[in-house]
């Protein structure tokens, strides 16, 4: 028997559950399955290789074929029809498709000119009734659509570091009020008060800490609205363990390094207000000497940040001001 080859394509800004039937369908019924994803600058700013990424991972056995520099036109004209078959029979040379899948329009003249069954998926849109239009203008109101893999990405992650005592935990609640979204409490606090013996917690219960505030962190992400305010990562973890106990597991070490190029945009409260002299805190000479340390581990790793000095107000502006010029994906 001849192995069944389906082929689909598209933008896939973003992948959505539309797309992903489509897929599966694809998959249920074919021995191999090929998509190609555009390259398209000109209608979402998530680049190719990150939509590429979001097939990979959800559907590993796809052959996921990253069209740059293929047409985006979409249109019902003979000079667009082909321009898309001559770049998928020409340029990409795909040869030997039995079956094309799509849901739109361009799914008879593609199959044609590929010699292919049309194979049609939920045309009248009865089983999934949502456009990508739609998920680029509030990707939140349709995050039902969208598997927690995209949403996240789509989600812009900014976090505050600073030692104990800098405002960390106010400015990210406050800035989650400001942008009607959520925010992540720094877990180490209530690990640490649940943990805690002569006020230290060991180096292997710091990687737990560090493991556990990232699994709340990433469940947070899929809760948020374009933005997720995060207090402390494991970069501050690791810096306790160092100041604890002058070591860190592997695992922690692994962990501060992910978060190094985890987040957006990376905020460092300063030590310009006073220090709130609580019993769980140890003074403010120690929030000097810590402060020195995260930012020369921050210089160390060539991480960029900003520093927010002054008032909670003029500390909120600061941060307002950035993420209203901010493009998530502009340099990436």
């Amino acid at each position: 028997m001849a192995r069944k080859r389906g082929l689909t394509l598209g933008k896939f800004a973003p992948l959505h559950k539309g797309h992903q039937l489509l897929i599966e369908t694809a998959l249920s019924e074919m021995d191999e399955v090929l998509a190609i994803i555009y390259d398209c600058p000109e209608t979402t700013p998530v680049p190719l290789a990150v939509r590429a990424n979001w097939i990979r991972s959800l559907y590993p056995t796809v052959q996921v074929i990253e069209a740059r520099g293929g047409p985006t036109e979409v249109g019902d004209t003979q000079e667009i029809k082909r321009r898309h078959e001559d770049y998928i029979l020409k340029n990409l040379k795909l040869r030997e498709i039995t079956h094309f899948y799509s849901s739109e329009f361009y799914g008879e003249h593609m199959s044609e000119a590929l010699g292919a069954i049309n194979r049609m998926v939920d045309a009248d849109r009865k089983a999934i009734s949502i456009s990508a239009t739609d998920i680029r203008n509030d990707p939140f109101a349709f995050r039902e659509y969208l598997d927690r893999r995209v949403y996240r990405d789509l989600v812009t992650d900014v976090v505050f570091l600073g030692a104990p005592s800098t405002g960390k935990t106010t400015i990210a609640e406050r800035m989650a009020q400001e942008y009607a979204t959520s925010w992540m409490p720094e877990y180490g606090r209530e690990y640490w008060h649940q943990h805690q013996v002569n006020r230290r917690l060991s180096p292997v219960q710091l990687e737990d800490l560090a493991e556990q505030h990232l699994v709340r962190e990433e469940d947070r992400l899929g809760q948020a609205n374009r933005f997720l305010f995060t207090d402390t990562n494991a970069i501050t973890t690791y810096m306790f363990s160092l100041a604890y106990h002058a070591i860190a597991t592997p695992r922690l070490e692994e962990l501060a390094g992910q978060a190094a190029s985890r987040y957006d945009l990376m905020f460092v409260c300063d030590t310009d207000i006073p220090h709130e002299d609580t019993w769980d805190r140890s003074g403010d000479i120690n929030r000097q000497t810590f402060q020195k340390h995260v930012l020369t581990d921050l210089a160390r790793r060539k991480v960029p940040f900003v520093m927010l000095r002054g008032d909670l107000e003029g500390r909120v502006q600061q941060v307002k001001t950035i993420l209203d010029k901010f493009e998530k994906f502009a340099a990436k």
